[in-house]
């Protein structure tokens, strides 16, 4: 592991492969102390389409084979090797210059409240001592089960970094990730109170999988379908009855309970496929604008940055804007973060974190028991 002087930049690389499996995200990151993180490089390695193939089987598998499983996660941290490998060629870097990577892993499952009585679990697919060994670099990963482990949801991790990034810019500010599945994170002006995020709900993992049963590709870009259709009220209505919209935080939620099928047992057969799209737009507006709603906002605007891969659906960043007319929408990228690599960074900084026993997760987002020291630790 390579040591610096207190006052010199340490350089991290965070890798980030999300709910809608699109791909994995790579950034290096320069953090100085007393200084937010800075973005330095990105690569990004699309999902090849067998993997993503498999990956998708697994989410939504009833049971699968250790065989599988172990097939999945050797090809898949072979894709992370790639990517870091890119970072490392694009900025000239060798590995000893690494100080670490920060892996999140693929999650498969994510069951905080447990499942059929059984015991609380998240399952994030990874091999770190395979990844240390092709990257040659030091490798902290398995961040999210000592926050189960301390009686939290595991997630969202990512509000205790957007503190770290943006908690010391004036004003209230909002952070709001359209990944896979929307979650929020809040800022609040005054240190009295805490930091808040949760998840809203879905955003492009039901966008995506109801693209794909009617079209060829992977999503609907710029959210040009969505936009061709019409909003069908009561198919929104019947999507918001989903207890998980009523639950007080902390919460999170997966591809376990929004999903394809999920959707289709909601459907009368009668809608066009093109409203049905529209709706799901909808329904992520909707949620996030019901999540604002819950936090105990100190004035009577905010700033809200959009970050995560929806940031750029343009029919989505319309119905959101259109559901929260009090605040003021602001692309991270004029803050030097764009869009989409807020997420990789978050797993760089609490690589920085874990190696500096420091916590990762903040009590007041996940519910745990207590600050902890997130991740496992792994030489190359």
């Amino acid at each position: 592991m390579k040591t610096s002087h207190p006052s010199s930049p340490a350089y991290y690389i965070g890798l980030m492969s999300g709910t809608s499996l699109d791909g994995i995200d790579a950034a290096l990151v320069a953090i100085t102390p007393d200084h937010p993180p800075t973005l330095l490089a990105t690569a990004a390695i699309a999902m090849p389409d067998a993997l993503h193939g498999q990956l998708l089987h697994l989410c939504h598998a009833s049971s699968a084979s250790f065989a599988e499983l172990a097939a999945a996660e050797d090809a898949f941290c072979r894709v992370q090797a790639k990517a870091v490998q890119a970072l490392l060629a694009e900025r000239g870097l060798a590995p000893e210059q690494i100080t670490a990577i920060g892996s999140h892993g693929q999650t498969i499952e994510h069951a905080p409240q447990g499942h059929q009585s059984g015991p609380a679990y998240t399952l994030q697919l990874d091999n770190p001592s395979l990844l240390a060994e092709l990257t040659g670099c030091t490798v902290v990963a398995d961040f999210r089960r000592r926050d189960l482990a301390a009686g939290g949801q595991a997630a969202p991790l990512a509000p205790a970094f957007h503190q770290a990034l943006f908690g010391q810019r004036p004003g209230e500010q909002l952070v709001l990730n359209l990944g896979g599945f929307a979650n929020l994170t809040w800022l609040p002006h005054q240190p009295a109170y805490a930091v808040m995020g949760f998840d809203t709900g879905p955003a492009n993992v039901l966008l995506d999988a109801w693209f794909a049963k009617h079209h060829a590709g992977r999503f609907d870009e710029n959210g040009t379908w969505a936009a061709s259709g019409q909003i069908d009220e009561a198919l929104l209505a019947r999507l918001l009855e989903e207890p998980f919209f009523q639950q007080v935080p902390p919460r999170s939620t997966g591809r376990e309970l929004f999903h394809l099928t999920w959707l289709e047992q909601h459907l009368s057969g009668y809608e066009a496929h093109q409203d049905v799209q529209a709706t799901l737009a909808e329904l992520t507006a909707v949620s996030v604008a019901q999540g604002v709603a819950l936090l105990p906002l100190e004035q009577p605007s905010a700033t809200l940055l959009v970050c995560g891969g929806g940031a750029h659906n343009a029919y989505l960043m319309k119905r959101v804007a259109a559901q929260l007319p009090q605040v003021t929408l602001l692309s991270p990228a004029s803050l030097g973060w764009p869009e989409d690599w807020i997420e990789a960074g978050a797993f760089a900084w609490l690589a920085h974190q874990r190696l500096h026993g420091l916590p990762g997760n903040l009590p007041s987002v996940t519910g745990a028991s207590g600050p902890r020291v997130l991740g496992g630790m792994y030489a190359p």
